[in-house]
């Protein structure tokens, strides 16, 4: 619905020059009887022409190519929304649109053929996991899931992050700790892990 306004406002702009000089924006109107879609560009573009906002909203009506099979019905509402009401066939196109391409609907072609790099979680392993870690899986797999969804190749990488000094310092940590619990007085080095999921 967006889209088929959205060209309806683009080609309006041959004869209304103007309506290229905003963000063409259209809202769902909070009240269900105000119709389907809604557009502010009569109030957007008022200050700048010095017009009233309701008369500029009839000039941009009258100068749209609608299609009756699609809107069945406009009104100028309020200081000067533009409401649009679309037939219930072409709605009923639309369901049947989303019904066909199932799990597919929405996806886009968009960026095909580009990659991504997605790093998420690299949870240190030398400590317990949080909830933090949690979310961060779920939300780094959910972006790159959006950005598969608009064509994207993407890899996702996850650091396992278990090499190195602090892993060194890990194991001796534990090796310590096990061979206090076994009688056996060693000083624990003030930077070595400190937690009691040490000692268990």
């Amino acid at each position: 619905m967006k889209k088929y306004l959205q060209k309806l406002f683009e080609d309006a702009t041959k004869l209304l020059p103007y309506l290229g000089e905003i963000e063409l924006l259209f809202d769902t109107p909070k009240i269900e009887t105000h119709g389907d879609l809604s557009s502010n560009a009569a109030l957007l573009l008022s200050k700048k022409l010095k017009k009233n906002p309701r008369e500029l909203a009839a000039e941009i009506l009258s100068n749209l190519e609608i299609d009756k099979n699609i809107v069945s019905k406009t009104e100028i509402a309020g200081p000067g929304f533009i409401n649009f009401y679309f037939t219930p066939s072409f709605i009923s196109e639309i369901i049947k649109d989303i019904n066909e391409r199932g799990d597919d609907f929405g996806k886009s072609k968009k960026y095909f053929g580009k990659r991504a790099n997605v790093e998420f979680v690299s949870a240190n392993p030398t400590g317990p996991l949080t909830v933090g870690h949690g979310r961060g899986a779920v939300t780094g797999d959910t972006v790159a899931n959006m950005l598969e969804w608009i064509g994207y190749t993407v890899d996702r990488e996850y650091y396992f992050n278990d090499a190195g000094r602090q892993m060194r310092v890990l194991g001796d940590s534990v090796r310590i700790r096990y061979l206090n619990l076994l009688g056996k007085q060693i000083d624990f080095p003030e930077d070595y892990y400190q937690g009691e999921y040490i000692v268990e």
